[in-house]
């Protein structure tokens, strides 16, 4: 069984509304609305379409796709620069010290600035694996498949990567965060302001959103719990996140606090590691004691395909699996981008 990485199409709308309806909410870039799905693929298309290097406002979008059956399982995005439409809000958490000479005591509190500090990032989200699909790799697959595309339409993409991760929500689809802090001036709950953040963007945080530092310590015990602590199905987003080098800065997301990462694009591990190999042989089956399990990548914008294949490399010869080339649509004296699996 083979899975492959490639643009998502207008055309895939219905298997990856299908999923998106058990994302559970707080899902903000992939909501479980048909024409808002359709939108943004018909957006990601026109991305795919421009074939030069400018960086601009575009939305990438992908599919993992089962290559024997063509079922879309898995999808992720890359927005190569964000704050262009609408401001990007984050909160960033700092602290105020204050001394009285009277009481003999110095007080520091921990406050919330809300800031638009991550404008022009790259942000890397939208990640979902099918729950049939959550084994062999795969969710490593979707993930690091982003930042070879990245690599090999460089220009395309900022200096600087972020990535929000989903915070916690309660058994009710509910956010404690948000149900302490914004909540009280929007008068709407989580779920429905989740739901128009999707469908419609977040320039009504920009109409209403206090501008004013939230005081940490004025919030209740069970929104202070969750300020910067992932949702338990974004743990291990988290683990891949910190192995590919991102790391949280104190941002956190201000609908549901959830930690916003961030890093050097170059300094990606699957960015600076990766290497572009040009393929000698196309063979199979390989020798798996001599073989080594990769990522591998090949194409330009609408062409790009990624997929895992093992690769020997002896003799100045490389040699690719039959498998993981029919895939790619390569042959021999084709160049891809690669990175081994457990590469960090």
């Amino acid at each position: 069984m083979t899975f492959i990485i490639r643009p998502a199409r207008p055309g895939d709308v219905q298997q990856i509304y299908e999923m998106a309806k058990r994302t559970g909410g707080g899902f903000t870039n992939l909501p479980p609305d048909r024409p808002s799905l359709l939108t943004k693929l018909e957006r990601s298309a026109e991305a795919f379409e421009r074939d030069d290097d400018q960086l601009d406002d575009d939305r990438f979008m992908f599919a993992l796709e089962n290559t024997a059956t063509k079922q879309v399982r898995g999808t992720c995005q890359i927005f190569a620069k964000v704050g262009q439409k609408w401001p990007f809000y984050s909160y960033r958490i700092g602290a105020l010290t204050q001394h009285s000479e009277e009481l003999q005591r110095t007080f520091r509190a921990d406050i919330l600035n809300l800031s638009t500090d991550l404008e022009g990032a790259t942000e890397v989200g939208g990640l979902f694996l099918h729950p049939g699909e959550r084994s062999g790799g795969l969710g490593m697959l979707i993930a690091r498949s982003r930042y070879l595309f990245i690599r090999m339409h460089r220009a395309r993409f900022a200096d600087k990567t972020i990535a929000e991760l989903r915070g916690v929500i309660d058994d009710a689809g509910g956010s404690p965060f948000w149900d302490s802090v914004a909540g009280r001036f929007f008068g709407m709950s989580f779920q429905d302001a989740d739901e128009f953040n999707a469908k419609h963007g977040n320039q009504f945080i920009a109409d209403l959103m206090p501008k004013h530092p939230v005081y940490i310590a004025m919030l209740s015990e069970q929104a202070r719990a969750v300020i910067g602590v992932p949702h338990v199905s974004g743990r291990a987003a988290m683990r891949m996140l910190e192995n590919e080098g991102f790391s949280w800065e104190k941002y956190v997301d201000i609908f549901d606090a959830g930690p916003t990462m961030t890093v050097q694009t170059d300094r990606i591990t699957s960015v600076r590691n990766a290497r572009e190999i040009k393929i000698d042989v196309i063979d199979a089956p390989l020798d798996r004691e001599k073989a080594s399990k990769m990522l591998v990548a090949h194409g330009r914008l609408n062409d790009f395909k990624a997929t895992y294949g093992w690769i020997i490399e002896e003799e100045g010869r490389v040699t690719l699996d039959a498998v993981a080339a029919e895939a790619l649509g390569i042959g021999a004296g084709d160049v891809i981008c690669a990175i081994e699996r457990n590469a960090s």
